[in-house]
């Protein structure tokens, strides 16, 4: 081994060393291109707490927990310790407002000497029902079994979600999407990826530029406002329970539209392959499903 070589790992553990009796920092390597650095927000909260959550890069994971307070961990990850002080946290309070921003100084967006050495990933903890605002420029947000107004972004990257209640938002940017066991109304978006959402709906907003989405209305969905559902590029698939009841109007670019043990009534105009217009169920609502290139199924659950 040079003599290079020996120095810079004498220096390595040196640093390790010296982080590591600090109480506040992990090192999951010897390598220091793998820095990672624990910080933790605490905040008081009465009530039914406002969090708004956002990092310049990284994933965001939300979890209730059985304290009427919130929790935000940052953990950042870097090259070394220089490298994570350039990472920035604000966090601020107003009642039951929380703010926890992460971005990194001159706005260089982790961007460093040539490669994307910096990110921050975010670990809230909050009561079961809870407004929450989420946000990460580059990476997956995951959230489970919160009731709330949910409002999810992702610049590039996945959004999942399960046993969520109220209204629930979510954009990526670049990104699949999937929300499970959710009660109440959706209003999802990608440019570029799948969507998947199922539970007991109300009202359904689903838009994929380029890629499948799929609808599960589980039994007690019940439309109380219109349901628009759209690919550019990609097939859909709806399911519907029994007694659901809604004007459905699916029309496909080129493809088809196919009823599976669901009956159409009131037809209007004539049904085509690639069109179908009438009434589920009673009726309700508008449903409109449109694809540019793919084919439509509706089915019952």
């Amino acid at each position: 081994m040079g003599v290079n070589a020996v120095a810079r790992g004498a220096q390595a553990v040196a640093v390790i060393a010296a982080l590591a009796g600090s109480g506040c920092v992990d090192i999951v390597g010897a390598d220091l291109g793998k820095f990672v650095e624990r910080e933790e927000k605490h905040f008081t909260t009465a009530g039914r707490p406002d969090v708004s959550v956002s990092t310049f890069d990284g994933s965001i994971e939300i979890r209730p927990w059985d304290k009427p307070d919130v929790q935000v961990v940052v953990e950042k990850h870097a090259r070394d310790k220089a490298d994570a002080d350039e990472i920035e946290v604000r966090a601020e309070q107003n009642g039951n407002h929380v703010i926890v921003e992460v971005k990194t100084r001159n706005n260089d967006h982790g961007f460093h000497f040539g490669w994307n050495s910096r990110s921050a990933r975010l670990i809230v903890s909050a009561p079961a029902t809870a407004d929450v605002a989420a946000r990460s420029g580059d990476g997956s947000i995951d959230v489970e079994r919160i009731t709330g107004r949910l409002e999810l972004k992702s610049g590039d990257g996945s959004i999942r979600g399960r046993e969520l209640g109220g209204a629930v938002t979510a954009h990526s940017g670049d990104g699949s999407i999937k929300l499970e066991g959710v009660s109440g109304a959706l209003d999802v978006d990608t440019g570029d990826g799948s969507i998947v959402v199922a539970g007991k709906l109300t009202a359904v907003r689903a838009r994929s530029g380029d890629g499948s989405v799929t609808v599960r209305a589980e039994s007690g969905s019940a439309p109380n406002a219109d349901w628009n559902i759209t690919t550019g590029d990609g097939s859909v698939t709806l399911e519907v329970p029994e007694d659901f009841g809604a004007e459905l109007d699916a029309h496909t670019g080129d493809g088809r539209v196919r009823l599976q043990d669901v009956t159409v009534s009131n037809v209007v105009g004539e049904m085509g392959k690639s069109t179908v217009k009438g009434r589920l169920g009673s009726g309700g609502p508008a449903l409109r499903v449109r694809t540019g290139d793919g084919s439509i199924t509706v089915r019952r659950q």
